[in-house]
């Protein structure tokens, strides 16, 4: 009898304890019109990658040596297709240029990475102004990636970035230092810098951890 009502007062208590804190609310982007305009149309141009999150490190670890990333997002070829033209500026103060497509998918804002079957990319609304969420995962992997059309957006919008992703088990946290700008000149061939030698998100071989996975996105031309 009073092992039933313990067992019964317990499970209030769990239910109590999941109203209480349970996740902060997020929502995918729909394919719905966006001030007249339909996706993708107003999620073109632009944007900088400001923050990640995922369950471990080394689902982060491509983006180590990374200073900042801008992409801009046009469409592509056909009307299924986005093309992305990115520039990744590392620490060092190198600059390397990268560039891949998407594709969308029919009736939904998910994207395929076109050469990476595995790569899922789903997109999220933000409530800071000008931002977006992604999730990517593939193979062994899966991490959010927090992007805005500001290349320093106000700090509340990174700490509820990071606060969300944390309750929804993504406890390792980076933040990208923006320190380098388009004054610094590409150091690419004078340093024997190649192709082969910067993360590719087509390219599997030279990812640390076994992810596979690579960097996102840019567009400070170098």
């Amino acid at each position: 009898m009073f092992y039933q009502i313990w067992a019964a007062l317990f499970y209030l208590y769990g239910i109590l304890l999941n109203s209480i804190y349970q996740c902060p609310e997020f929502s995918q982007l729909t394919t719905q019109r966006v001030d007249g305009k339909e996706f993708p149309e107003p999620h073109l141009g632009r944007w900088y990658f400001i923050a990640g999150a995922a369950p471990t490190k080394e689902e982060l670890a491509t983006f180590d040596p990374v200073d900042n990333i801008v992409f801009n997002m046009a469409s592509g070829s056909a009307p299924t297709q986005l093309q992305l033209r990115a520039t990744i500026r590392t620490k060092n103060g190198l600059c390397v240029p990268r560039k891949w497509i998407y594709h969308l998918t029919e009736g939904s804002t998910d994207l395929r990475t076109e050469g990476r079957p595995d790569m899922k990319t789903k997109l999220f609304s933000s409530s800071c102004p000008g931002g977006i969420m992604l999730k990517e995962s593939g193979q062994g992997y899966q991490r959010f990636l927090l992007y805005n059309r500001s290349p320093h957006p106000p700090e509340k919008c990174v700490e509820e970035f990071q606060s969300l992703t944390s309750c929804l088990d993504s406890k390792a946290f980076l933040l990208t230092p923006r320190n380098q700008g388009e004054g610094v000149k590409s150091h690419r061939r004078g340093l024997g810098l190649t192709k082969s030698s910067v993360p590719d998100e087509r390219d599997s071989s030279d990812v640390t951890g076994g992810h596979g996975q690579r960097l996102t996105s840019l567009e400070w031309r170098c």
